[in-house]
């Protein structure tokens, strides 16, 4: 099974082309993905309009270089599968129009794919994982903890009331002046600070829910730069440090409730999986080495290209879905938003987050 996958949904335009084998291992014969972050850099975080008009511009000839590097022509698809939401809509629009001309010409299946399942069955395609596991999805988009029980089986377990986790570290660097994108330079930033020097909360510790909250955490940032006037270099390395202590203690107390929820509700989970720009951050993955060892169970990270968005982990859900007959017809929308677990109801006390991703 060959499939091309699209991925348009923010600021990274892609292509790729895997082959699904037929005892569902994986293999990715190309993977093209072009940055769009010098366009965004004057502006300090992504502008719709210009993500939009970047993958109009850019996507034909990624493809192009993506069947090029992969050695086939189109008439050898097995299916065409587009990131067809959640994210910017304009981009979405770009790439699921252009898999559907793709689909159209060629009489090709069409796969409209969720942006977060293809994260959520990138672990499938770069080792021999089996349902259920746990997903803990983090990037500036998204910031999930989810049950993986099949394909298109999933069910939310937490999830953020307020900012997700990416985005927080975008503004975080933004308002203590550092360059973008904000979350490596935190990071970096971090690695000279004092975590101590500060004391920042710890949102929603202790809570029987696994819901995150990252919107007071940010704010008590602010508060305490403003409070510092002049910045020197040393506070921002320490502004950073406390900032990234307190996200991991935060995450840590927070994915402990997410994998004792699973294992009340589904059993032990075959493993912890990571996805998501924010699992390239590598303080954070120290964390989720302990949280994984105290819940005896194994920790999954794809490799960082990956775990950020690429064609590849479209391509691959869309072989995964094709493989149980799951094809979309021409009809199928692009979504801004567009929940992994639409038909399945909820743990309680996530009736009212804010959970349209």
């Amino acid at each position: 099974m060959l499939v091309l996958g699209i991925e348009t949904t923010c600021d990274e335009t892609a292509a790729a082309v895997i082959e699904r084998r037929a005892d569902g291992s994986g293999r990715i014969l190309s993977n093209v993905v072009r940055s769009q972050t010098e366009e965004h850099i004057p502006f300090g975080g992504v502008v719709p309009e210009i993500a939009a008009r970047a993958h109009v511009d850019a996507l034909d000839g990624i493809i192009a270089s993506a069947m090029q590097e992969s050695g086939l022509r189109f008439p050898q698809l097995s299916g065409v599968a587009a990131a067809a939401g959640p994210g910017l809509i304009g981009g979405v629009i770009v790439g699921l129009t252009t898999a559907k001309a793709i689909a159209m010409v060629h009489k090709t299946p069409l796969i409209a794919v969720n942006h977060l399942e293809a994260h959520a069955l990138t672990p499938r395609l770069t080792c021999a994982l089996a349902f259920p596991y746990c997903l803990f999805l983090a990037s500036g988009g998204h910031t999930q903890i989810v049950a993986a029980l099949g394909v298109g089986e999933y069910v939310r377990l937490g999830t953020t009331v307020d900012d997700a986790m990416g985005e927080a570290f975008d503004k975080v660097a933004k308002m203590l002046s550092l360059p973008y994108p904000g979350g490596p330079q935190v990071e970096r930033a971090a690695l000279g600070g004092d975590p101590k020097r500060f004391t920042f909360p710890r949102p929603m510790l202790g809570r029987a829910d696994a819901n995150f909250s990252l919107s007071g955490l940010k704010t008590a940032v602010r508060n305490e730069a403003s409070r510092l006037g002049t910045l020197e270099p040393q506070d921002v390395s320490d502004l950073c440090a406390g900032f990234q202590a307190a996200v991991l203690e935060s995450t840590s107390d927070r994915l402990g409730v997410g994998l004792r929820l699973f294992h009340e509700q589904f059993g032990p989970p075959r493993a912890l999986v990571a996805a998501g720009g924010v699992a390239a951050n590598q303080a954070i993955r120290g964390a989720l080495q302990q949280v994984a060892a105290k819940a005896e169970t194994t920790l999954i990270i794809p490799p960082p290209a990956l775990c950020t968005d690429n064609g590849a982990m479209i391509a691959w859900a869309g072989a995964e879905r094709l493989a149980l007959d799951m094809i979309d017809t021409m009809e199928a929308p692009p979504r801004a938003r567009w929940r992994l677990d639409e038909n399945a109801t909820a743990p309680p006390g996530l009736a009212h987050t804010r959970a349209g991703f």
